[in-house]
């Protein structure tokens, strides 16, 4: 199911996002956080497969946009990581959440008090220099010279665009220092775990039955609720 919920906006005020709403189950109440950018593309059909699994347990699944992301009709490039945090905040009391599970560097935005899981989790400052690799592999392709540390002075100056996605000066700096949520209450469940290799990894977005089998049961056997 598609929901509407009340999110944030950088003025003040709220507007409506989207929310992809799966199960009805009274076990737990679980916050999706998806990875950013691009891998957010290629691992939205997986995570939908893991939520229908979690579905099928009794437990509520919730998978939020935010400003700038997915079918948002907020612009990136107005977007800062500050806002995106009160965003998931608001979202998990929205939706009355009881558990979050972030994925990649989606485990930059968990909330300080989150209990959950993190999956195969990716630091701000790893996530951009795949994308600034990626734009100086696509800039050489093109005949220009771009290296990585020229473009990190651009990101933090004035803002750059990377693998086509707008990054304004304040969300390229905030992303350099962000690293995902280590406490006691997050359980981070790796890729060998799930077995295989990551699907971040594959140029298209794909999925993996026996890899969603595998983290939903992870899932499962942490809240005490074998498959």
């Amino acid at each position: 199911m598609i929901s509407d919920w009340p999110c944030p906006l950088p003025g003040g005020g709220t507007g409506d996002e989207l929310a992809l709403h799966i199960g009805d189950g009274a076990v737990a109440r679980i916050l999706v956080i998806p990875p950013l950018f691009d891998e957010h593309n290629k691992l939205r059909r997986q995570l939908a497969e893991v939520m229908r699994r979690l579905a099928e347990n009794e437990i509520t699944c919730v998978l939020p946009d935010l400003p700038g992301w997915n079918e948002s009709i907020r612009p990136l490039d107005q977007q800062s990581l500050e806002l995106w945090k009160a965003c998931i905040k608001n979202a998990a009391q929205n939706f009355e959440i009881t558990h979050f599970l972030a994925v990649r560097s989606g485990a930059i935005l968990l909330p300080e008090t989150a209990t959950g899981w993190s999956y195969a989790p990716q630091s701000g400052a790893k996530l951009l220099r795949g994308m600034l690799r990626a734009r100086t592999i696509a800039s050489k392709e093109a005949g220009k010279v771009e290296t990585l540390d020229g473009l990190a002075e651009i990101g933090r100056a004035e803002g750059v665009v990377l693998a086509g996605w707008p990054l304004n000066a304040t969300l390229y700096r905030e992303l350099e220092k962000a690293e995902p949520l280590q406490t006691q209450t997050i359980v981070t469940i790796e890729q060998s775990l799930v077995g295989g290799s990551g699907l971040w990894l594959r140029a298209e977005p794909d999925e993996a039955p026996s890899q969603a089998d595998a983290l939903a049961t992870a899932i499962l056997e942490d809240l005490g609720k074998p498959e």
